[in-house]
């Protein structure tokens, strides 16, 4: 468009100085020319549009929008018209306490007041797209800064709104997920009006007041102590039990044994245990006693 103005604006000041200055007139014909070739050059340029991969094109003429789009390749449009190119990949936007680390500098992170009246630091990615085929509505309504209109102001929003409903400790623990799907499908509902697609909702951190952090630290230690000891009792009864059930193996051994043997039965094991005995090349001697049991005397030397 630029060269297509350039060498209307050379055409007419070429008949111009020609007209006023003859002494120059033979060189009308060359400005002439040279203007033809940039209006010819503007028109070829203007005519041709290149989309990249991972963009759309949103074509503009004289301020009006169109609501076809281009999509990533080589295109041949009116040379008239304007042409906004709008990512439509995968973008992320973090709002983070760290400095730096978000897309804004300094603590960005966003500050929420839970059911219990206690204020919880929470640090956020959302992951979104923009819908190719609402792109010319979302530039038309909002325009290209929606990053801005539209992502962060909305986040910030609905995770206030439904912190609401959660008490510090919870957000921190057992209902951290179902936290993340409310404000997710809040979110969602909100982009798709305005043409964005929400992908993920990232809750990177929470940041409990010092108060909470501690009594959550004393509730876990009094948890772990109290499985400490659960389990030096289950094996104390562990124990216990062995000792009773060892104790009931001898006794009823015992039992067995005292009903089991009667005298004539000892006797005859007495007389296997002293035929052993001389059966032996051991030399023993053997003194029987007035019992019921042998008195045995080595007699090696």
């Amino acid at each position: 468009m630029i060269l297509i103005i350039l060498g209307i604006i050379l055409f007419i000041v070429a008949t111009l100085i020609a007209k006023n200055n003859p002494a120059i007139a033979k060189f009308e014909g060359v400005g002439k020319k040279i203007s033809i070739v940039l209006v010819a050059l503007g028109i070829m340029t203007s005519c041709i549009k290149q989309i990249d991969a991972g963009e759309i094109g949103v074509k503009i003429l004289f301020g009006s929008i169109q609501k076809e789009v281009m999509l990533s390749g080589l295109h041949f449009i009116n040379p008239l018209l304007d042409v906004k190119k709008l990512d439509v990949k995968t973008q992320n936007y973090t709002m983070s306490g760290v400095h730096d680390e978000g897309d804004k500098a300094g603590d960005d992170a966003i500050k929420v007041l839970t059911s219990d009246g206690l204020e919880v630091t929470i640090d956020l990615t959302v992951l979104f797209r923009v819908v190719s085929i609402d792109a010319p509505r979302l530039l038309g309504e909002t325009g290209a800064d929606y990053r801005d209109k539209i992502v962060r102001p909305i986040t910030r929003t609905k995770i206030r709104d439904n912190a609401v409903y959660y008490q510090a400790v919870d957000l921190f623990g057992s209902k951290r997920d179902e936290f993340q799907q409310r404000i997710y499908k809040t979110i969602e509902d909100d982009f798709k009006k305005r043409g964005l697609m929400l992908e993920q909702l990232l809750v990177r951190n929470i940041t409990l007041p010092n108060s909470v952090k501690a009594s959550i630290e004393s509730k876990i230690n009094a948890e772990q102590d109290a499985k400490k000891m659960e389990f030096v009792l289950q094996k104390e009864k562990q124990e216990a039990e062995r000792k009773r059930v060892e104790a009931q193996g001898i006794a009823d051994y015992q039992k067995i044994i005292n009903t089991g043997l009667t005298s004539q039965q000892l006797q005859y094991e007495q007389i296997k245990a002293m035929q052993a005995l001389a059966l032996s090349p051991n030399a023993k001697v053997i003194v029987m006693g007035k019992g019921n049991s042998p008195l045995i005397i080595d007699g090696k030397q």
